[in-house]
């Protein structure tokens, strides 16, 4: 839950103003004045003189500062006023905006909008707690009218104090263009963020302010006044200084007019390609708060899953070779139909390894797709991990994933097998190409680079897995490895991906249980279908 300290609304009508006529404290407070209810308290020092008065220079600077902040609320007051008279084509672009958004924020999360102005976007993404902050008093006033369902509060982007909770995800659209002090907003938001939490961002493009200039003049958008007009890059510099880390970042919105077919060419698929992408409206960022464990805090429990067909030669070294992890490791072995003894195998040597913290099933369904989600779901641990049993990533190498994803590097800690030279037989030349590719596909697709699709170590949050299941109906159950529906959903989630290089092997027991042509074409179709999922959305 969210909570919202009103202290100062007393005597305030809507427009922020007090009874007295002055202007109520939207910004951070001026000088030495604190607000208390309707009154102005002047902060006397400890030592009882009366407070120095300001430098010319401070004085200056927040007077500077006033009269922004005035300027700007008299302006989007007047347009909240005007818009019932006045839309232009500026709803087209909004509209793209809201479609884009449900892409990134799932229905029934926790959000929070600072800039929300009438409130259209926050309410498109169907949030479970909708709060949305906005400086103009004739906004807010018109987004709780328009959606009564959610919870409005009259307060500056520069001054979050009022506001606690914890929220999924929290959204600046096009507020960093109009911010007098974009890193001390951003600061603000860092503040409200949690572990889980996706801030995202998006601004416009500099090379959009002469033509956004004359569709003002021309009533043809909403009018603004001067910006800020920071490149992509100044806005993840200011988000880096701020404290936050950047996921990822992408343009969007080519053709910001209502325009049948050519709107939706140009918007869903020209402007994600080069050169194309380089003329877009808006840019997106997002970024989550970097975490790290707590000093004195317990290490998790782990729990690794072996999806195991037709390997019983080597269940003997998992259970002798597997690393004890964290607070403890758990192995759960999922049988999947062997042709061979693996299931009787696994039960005796469990019996031979009566120190190890083992679980065995046999999978219901087909595929290791199937076994992974079976494991997962009986997973006793806070970290899941995939150990393949054919033992060519080796299991010595599971401590490097967990300690990435302990230290917070990363979110979904992904295996590349791609890095260092692999042993003779440990991938056939068909194979290592179509690897390569997919790579290519995925970094282009996802946003975030992708060296190797189909290794199958990958190591994430219990908690976060379970919010990739619980999406899994955006995609469909339409992968039967595995791999392809934790990295999709991982995108999804906007979890930050992380690769560990390791040593490929050579297999010493079986053979492999891919077939590179029919399972090829099946993951290129795979391919095509989350394009249009996740990129040309």
């Amino acid at each position: 839950m969210w909570r919202h300290r009103d202290e100062g609304s007393q005597g305030m009508d809507r427009n922020g103003k007090d009874e007295r006529g002055s202007q109520g404290l939207l910004f951070p407070g001026a000088g030495n004045v604190e607000r208390t209810g309707a009154r102005d308290v002047l902060q006397t020092p400890l030592d009882g003189r009366d407070p120095a008065p300001p430098e010319p220079e401070e004085k200056s600077a927040d007077e500077a500062r006033e009269r922004y902040r005035e300027e700007r609320i008299a302006h989007w007051d007047e347009v909240a006023r005007s818009l019932d008279r006045l839309r232009g084509f500026g709803s087209a672009y909004h509209r793209r905006l809201e479609r884009v958004y449900r892409t990134l924020v799932p229905p029934g999360r926790r959000v929070l909008e600072i800039g929300c102005g009438e409130g259209d976007l926050l309410a498109a993404l169907h949030p479970s707690q909708g709060v949305g902050v906005d400086f103009s008093g004739e906004m807010v006033h018109r987004a709780t009218i328009r959606h009564p369902q959610l919870r409005f509060v009259h307060g500056d982007a520069h001054d979050l104090s009022g506001l606690e909770g914890e929220f999924d995800a929290i959204i600046l659209s096009d507020l960093a263009n109009d911010a007098w002090d974009v890193q001390s907003v951003f600061q603000q938001v860092a503040r409200l963020a949690q572990r889980q939490t996706r801030v995202i961002v998006n601004s416009y493009s500099l090379l959009w302010e002469l033509p956004l200039r004359i569709a003002g003049r021309l009533r043809l958008t909403r009018p603004n006044l001067p910006q800020n007009w920071l490149t992509g890059e100044d806005i993840a510099n200011l988000l880096r200084l701020a404290g936050l880390d950047v996921v990822r970042s992408w343009r969007e919105v080519l053709w910001p007019l209502p325009t049948p077919l050519l709107a939706p060419l140009c918007n869903r698929f020209l402007v994600k390609i080069w050169p194309f992408r380089h003329l877009a409206l808006t840019s997106f960022i997002v970024v989550r708060v970097p975490w790290r464990r707590k000093r004195g805090e317990p290490e998790p429990v782990v729990s690794v899953v072996v999806p195991a067909r037709n390997e019983a030669g080597n269940i003997a070294s998992i259970l002798e070779r597997t690393p004890e992890m964290g607070s403890g490791t758990e192995l759960i072995f999922v049988e999947g139909h062997s042709a061979d003894d693996t299931y009787q195998v696994i039960e005796e040597e469990m019996a031979n390894f009566p120190e190890r913290r083992c679980q065995l099933f046999r999978q219901g369904g087909k595929g290791k797709g199937d076994a992974v989600r079976l494991g997962f779901a009986r997973a006793g641990g806070e970290v899941v991990m995939i150990l393949d049993a054919d033992l060519t990533v080796p299991p010595e190498d599971l401590p490097r994933f967990y300690r990435a994803l302990l230290e917070g590097k990363g979110e979904f800690i992904n295996g590349v097998r791609l890095v260092y030279p692999m042993e003779h037989q440990a991938m056939r030349l068909a194979n290592l190409f179509g690897n390569k590719l997919f790579s290519l596909a995925f970094s282009w697709l996802l946003g975030q680079p992708i060296k190797d699709t189909l290794c199958g170590t990958k190591v994430l949050w219990k908690r976060d897995y379970e919010a990739i299941a619980a999406n899994r109906s955006y995609f469909g159950d339409f992968d039967p490895f595995g791999d392809f529906d934790l990295l999709f959903g991982a995108a999804r989630l906007n979890l930050k991906i992380v690769e560990v290089p390791i040593r490929y092997r050579e297999r010493t027991y079986g053979t492999t249980n891919i077939r590179r042509w029919r399972h090829g074409w099946m993951l290129v179709k795979m391919v095509v279908f989350a394009a249009g999922r996740l990129k040309f959305v």
